[in-house]
C-alpha cells in the first residue's frame, strides 16, 4: 500500500514545498518559519506527545491578531492542496484509476458466475437510468476562481505524470505550478458577498461545461467498448443511461430568493449556454464531416445531387439554426424585447434528427469509425443535456400550496381550505380538477406570496416540454398536498402531466408515507391521470434531525420497502428520489456501498438522487473523476437490479425496531429535552457564526426567530463537523447498540452485519464518523468557549462518543477504527496534520471574537478561513 500511494504524497509534499516558497515569498521568513513549528507540533501531537500538544495550543493561542489571518490560510490552503493530490490520485493510471477499466468487465463476470445470462444482463443495461439532480445547498465554500485554480494544479500533476519528460518540459510545468500556487495564495478564499440563485446557477453550468460536457461521453464510450469486450454488445444510440437535473434557480422551498421572474431566467440562461456549447460541437463537425458518400436519404435531406459535402452542408445549416439561437436568447437575458425567429431550436427533435440521419448515413456507408467519433458524442449530449443544459425541478413547502387555495376558497366565499377535513379537501380537488371551467377569477388580486405561488406554475406552464422534470412538494403530509399542485398546475395552463413528487422527511411522515400514497393511487382520476408513473421522494437530512442517524435510516428502508410493494401491486412504476447529502447525517455513504444496501427493487424505476455541495466538485469536479462516478453508480445500480440483497429476515427487523426505539429516545432526550442542550450547542460549534458566512442564497432557517428546531439540516450538520464531535451522525445509534448487545443480541447483531447489506453499511458509516470525530479537540472546544456550568453536558457526550466507538469496534471486530478500509484511514490521518490547528485556531478565534465588542476584520476573516479549511479537511462536511 505505501509504494501504491508515495506518488500522491509526493505531490502532497512538493505542493506544500510551493506554498511554503510563496508564504516566504509574500510575507517572510518569520512567518514560514511560525507556520512551519505549528505543523511540527501538530504532527508531533498527534503522534501522541502531550507535551507538544500543549506547545501547539500556548502557540496558536498567543497569536497576535496580526498573524491570525496568514496562519489560518496556509493550512486552508495546503488542505485545498492536498485534496487536489488525492483527486488527482483517484484519477491517475498510477494511482487507483490503474483498475477502472476492468469494473464492468469484472461486474459482468461476477454475474455470469450467478447463471444470470448474457439477454438479462442485456435488458438491465438497457432499462439503466441514472439521474443526478444538482443542488446548491451552501456547503460548497470554495470560490470558483480558487476551483479553477485547483483544476488547473490538477492538469499540472497530470502532465507531471510521465518518466519520460525532458527537463525543459518539467521546469516548465513547475514554473506553472508556482504561479498557481501564488496565485491562490494572493487571492481571496471566502467570497465576501452572498452569492444569488443566479450564481448558484451558473455555477452548476459551469459543472456542466467543465467537466460534464466531456466527462459523460466518455464514460459512455467507456461502458460501450466494455459491453462490446464482455457481452458484444453495443449500447444503442437513442438510450440515455444518464441525466441532469438542477435545483438551482428551482428550489424555492424556505428562500424568499427563488422567485418565478428567477427560475425563468436560469432556465434561459441554460438554453443560451447551451447553445453556445452545441455551437463548438457543430463547428468542430463541419470541419470534420467533409465526405461525399451517403445514402439517397440524406442526400435528399441535404439538398440534393447537387450538393458535394451533404454532411457538412447539414451541419451549417444547424450552425446558423444554433447561432440565431443564441443571438435570440441573447438579447432575452439582457432584457430586450425580439421576436423569436423562425428557424429557433426549442424540441430536442430539432437538433437529434439531422445529427442521427448523418449517423445513419456514416455507418451505411462503411464510415463506421466515423460516424462512432465526434458525433456520437454530440449525440450522446442531445440525449444526456439536450437544448435546456439540465432540466430544473420546481421545490416548493406544501403549505404555500394549502395557504394559496385557503386564500382563494375564503374568497370564493366557499370557506376556508386549510381548515376542512382532509376528506372534504379530497372532494374538492379531485372536483375542480376534472372540471371544465376554470377555477381562479379574473379579477381577483390575490396576496404577493399566493401571487408568487401562481406565478411559478405559470412558468412551469410556459415552459418548453421537458426543460422542468418535476414538481417537489417538500413536507408533504397528505394525499391533498399532492392534489393541491396538480390543480394550481392545471390552473395555470399546464398542458402536460407534469410529474408531482411528494417529499416525506420527518420520522412520522416517513411512516405515513405508504398510506398517503395507497390513497393517492385508489383515487381514480388520479390513476388516469399519471399514466402509472409515481415519483417518490425520501428525505434523509431532516428525518435524521429529527430522530438521529439509526432511526431515520430505518425509516428510510421501511418506508421504500412498503412503497415498492404498494406500487407493484398496484402496477405503477416507482421512482424513488433519494434526497441525501454528502455527510452520513445526511444520508451520505460512498455511492456503491449505499446503493447496495437499499432494499431489493427500489432501483427498478433507476436512480435519483441529489448531489449536494462540495460533493459535486469532488465527484465529478474533472472529467476523469466524473468517469469514475458514473462508472461507480452504474455498476452498482446493474448488481443491485440483477443481485438484489436478501430481504431482512423478520428477527433482523423486530430488533431493528427495537434499535430504532432506543437510538430515537436517546437522540430526542438530548437533543429535545436536556435544558442545557441548546446553549451548549451555540456556545460549543460556531453555528451563530456560520450564518456570516456567504455561502448560499438560501437563509440558514425556516423561520428567522426560531431554535434548533428551525434550523435547516446542513448548517445544523455542518456545525457540528467544525468542532469536530459530528454529533448528529451517531448520537443514539451506539446507545442502541449497547442496549442490543445488553439484552444477549450480540451473535445476532454479528450476523447482520456479516449477511444484511443495509445494516453492515450503517456500521461502516459509523465507523468513518468516529474516524473524523476528535474527543480532544472538542473537549478544548469546550474549555475554551462554554460556561463551566454546560461542561457536564459536553463530558456527557464526549463519554457516550468514547463508549459507542468501543460497541462499533467490538461488532466490526477491528482493534482500530477504519481497520477494513486502510486508505481512508491514511487519507484522514494526512488531513489531520493541518486541521488540528485549524480547529485549535478556530476556538482561538471564536473565544476572541465574542469577547469583542466592536469586531476586528482580522479575526472576523481568520475565522471564516478555518470554517473553509476545516470544511476541506473534513471533505463531506454538509
Amino acid at each position: 500500500m505505501n509504494e501504491q500511494y508515495s506518488a500522491m504524497r509526493s505531490n502532497v509534499s512538493m505542493l506544500g514545498t510551493l506554498l511554503g516558497d510563496t508564504i516566504k515569498e509574500a510575507l517572510g521568513e518569520d512567518i514560514l518559519e511560525k507556520v512551519e513549528t505549528i505543523r511540527k507540533l501538530s504532527k508531533s501531537s498527534r503522534a501522541g506527545n502531550d507535551a507538544n500538544r500543549q506547545a501547539l495550543l500556548s502557540t496558536l493561542q498567543n497569536l497576535s491578531n496580526d498573524q491570525l489571518l496568514p496562519v489560518a490560510r496556509a493550512f486552508n490552503q495546503f488542505l485545498n492542496f492536498a485534496n487536489t493530490a488525492e483527486q488527482y490520485h483517484s484519477i491517475s493510471s498510477h494511482g487507483e484509476a490503474s483498475g477502472n477499466p476492468v469494473v464492468f468487465a469484472n461486474l459482468f463476470n461476477r454475474l455470469r458466475e450467478q447463471n444470470l445470462s448474457d439477454d438479462e444482463i442485456r435488458k438491465a443495461v438497457d432499462q439503466l437510468s441514472i439521474e443526478l439532480v444538482l443542488t446548491a445547498h451552501p456547503t460548497e465554500i470554495a470560490r470558483r476562481t480558487m476551483i479553477h485554480k485547483l483544476v488547473e494544479v490538477n492538469n499540472c500533476l497530470s502532465q507531471l505524470d510521465h518518466n519520460d519528460l525532458a527537463d525543459y518540459e518539467r521546469d516548465k510545468i513547475m514554473r506553472r505550478l508556482r504561479q498557481l500556487v501564488a496565485q491562490s495564495w494572493h487571492t481571496d478564499e471566502i467570497r465576501r458577498i452572498r452569492p444569488t440563485p443566479v450564481d448558484e446557477a451558473k455555477w452548476g453550468f459551469a459543472v456542466v461545461e467543465n467537466s460534464l460536457w466531456e466527462g459523460v461521453p466518455a464514460f459512455l464510450r467507456e461502458f460501450n467498448d466494455q459491453l462490446v469486450d464482455s457481452l458484444g454488445y453495443n449500447l444503442p444510440v437513442q438510450a440515455v443511461p444518464v441525466r441532469f437535473t438542477s435545483w438551482m434557480g428551482g428550489d424555492r422551498d424556505g428562500n424568499p430568493n427563488v422567485t418565478a421572474k428567477i427560475t425563468e431566467h436560469v432556465m434561459l440562461y441554460g438554453r443560451w449556454k447551451a447553445a453556445e456549447l452545441f455551437l463548438k460541437d457543430i463547428q468542430f463537425l463541419v470541419s470534420e464531416l467533409s465526405m461525399s458518400d451517403c445514402t439517397p436519404e440524406l442526400r435528399a435531406i441535404a439538398g440534393g445531387d447537387e450538393v458535394l459535402e451533404p454532411y457538412r452542408e447539414l451541419m451549417k445549416q444547424l450552425r446558423s439554426q444554433l447561432m440565431s439561437t443564441h443571438s435570440y436568447l441573447t438579447a432575452r437575458l439582457n432584457g430586450e424585447r425580439v421576436n423569436c425567429p423562425d428557424d429557433m431550436l426549442v424540441h430536442n427533435h430539432q437538433l437529434w434528427d439531422p445529427l442521427y440521419a448523418c449517423y445513419q448515413s456514416l455507418r451505411a456507408c462503411g464510415m463506421g469509425i466515423i460516424a462512432n467519433g465526434q458525433l456520437l458524442d454530440t449525440l450522446r449530449r442531445i440525449g444526456c443535456f439536450g437544448l435546456p443544459l439540465v432540466r430544473i425541478d420546481i421545490r416548493q413547502e406544501s403549505t404555500r400550496h394549502s395557504d394559496a387555495l385557503s386564500e382563494l376558497t375564503q374568497y370564493l366565499e366557499l370557506g376556508n381550505f386549510s381548515e376542512w377535513t382532509e376528506k372534504d379537501k379530497q372532494a374538492f380537488l379531485v372536483n375542480e380538477l376534472q372540471s371544465k371551467r376554470p377555477l381562479l377569477p379574473r379579477d381577483w388580486q390575490p396576496s404577493a406570496e399566493t401571487q408568487e405561488v401562481l406565478d411559478t406554475c405559470k412558468v412551469v406552464a410556459k415552459a418548453p416540454e421537458g426543460s422542468i422534470a418535476a414538481y417537489v412538494i417538500s413536507m408533504a403530509r397528505t394525499p391533498s398536498d399532492v392534489l393541491a399542485v396538480h390543480l394550481l398546475l392545471k390552473e395555470a395552463g399546464c398542458t402536460f402531466a407534469l410529474p408531482v413528487c411528494p417529499l416525506f422527511e420527518t420520522l412520522e411522515d416517513l411512516n405515513n408515507a405508504n398510506d398517503v400514497m395507497t390513497q393517492l393511487l385508489n383515487i381514480k382520476w388520479y390513476r388516469n391521470f399519471i399514466g402509472n408513473k409515481q415519483m417518490v421522494m425520501i428525505g434523509y437530512s431532516d428525518s435524521s434531525k429529527d430522530a438521529g442517524v439509526l432511526a431515520a435510516s430505518w425509516a428510510q428502508y421501511y418506508a421504500q420497502e412498503a412503497l415498492i410493494k404498494t406500487c407493484e401491486d398496484a402496477g405503477v412504476d416507482l421512482t424513488l428520489f433519494h434526497g441525501r447529502g454528502g455527510t452520513i447525517g445526511r444520508g451520505g455513504a460512498p455511492a456503491h456501498d449505499a446503493l447496495l444496501s437499499q432494499p431489493p427493487g427500489s432501483l427498478k424505476g433507476g436512480l435519483r438522487v441529489t448531489e449536494q455541495g462540495e460533493m459535486i466538485r469532488f465527484k465529478f469536479g474533472l472529467p476523469e473523476v466524473t468517469l469514475g462516478s458514473l462508472s461507480n453508480y452504474a455498476s452498482a445500480i446493474l448488481e443491485a437490479n440483477l443481485l438484489p440483497p436478501p430481504a431482512p429476515k423478520q428477527e433482523w427487523r423486530d430488533l431493528m425496531d427495537e434499535l430504532s426505539e432506543v437510538s430515537c429516545q436517546e437522540y430526542r432526550d438530548i437533543v429535545r429535552e436536556e435544558p442545557d442542550f441548546v446553549p451548549y450547542f451555540r456556545s460549543a460549534t460556531p453555528e451563530l457564526e456560520l450564518s456570516k458566512l456567504p455561502l448560499g442564497s438560501r437563509p440558514a432557517k425556516r423561520k428567522p426567530n426560531g431554535g434548533v428546531e428551525s434550523l435547516r439540516a446542513i448548517p445544523w450538520i455542518f456545525a457540528w463537523t467544525q468542532n469536530r464531535l459530528m454529533l448528529p451522525a451517531w448520537l443514539g445509534a451506539g446507545t442502541g447498540l449497547q442496549h442490543a448487545i445488553k439484552s444477549g443480541k450480540q451473535q445476532q447483531l454479528a450476523e447482520m452485519c456479516r449477511d444484511w447489506p443495509f445494516f453492515n453499511t450503517r456500521i461502516n458509516m459509523l465507523e468513518m464518523v468516529y474516524a473524523k470525530a476528535d474527543l480532544w479537540l472538542a473537549e478544548y472546544y469546550d474549555q475554551r468557549l462554554v460556561d463551566k456550568n454546560l461542561w457536564p453536558l459536553g463530558n456527557k457526550l464526549r463519554s457516550l462518543l468514547s463508549e459507542d466507538i468501543k460497541v462499533v469496534l467490538t461488532l466490526a471486530n477491528d482493534q482500530h477504527l477504519m481497520e477494513k478500509l486502510p486508505w481512508i484511514a491514511e487519507s484522514i490521518r494526512l488531513r489531520n496534520v493541518y486541521t488540528d490547528p485549524l480547529n485549535v485556531l478556530q476556538a482561538e478565534l471564536l473565544h476572541r471574537s465574542r469577547q469583542q465588542e466592536t469586531p476586528d476584520p482580522r479575526v472576523e476573516q481568520a475565522l471564516m478561513v478555518t470554517i473553509a479549511g476545516i470544511a476541506a479537511g473534513m471533505r463531506n462536511t454538509g
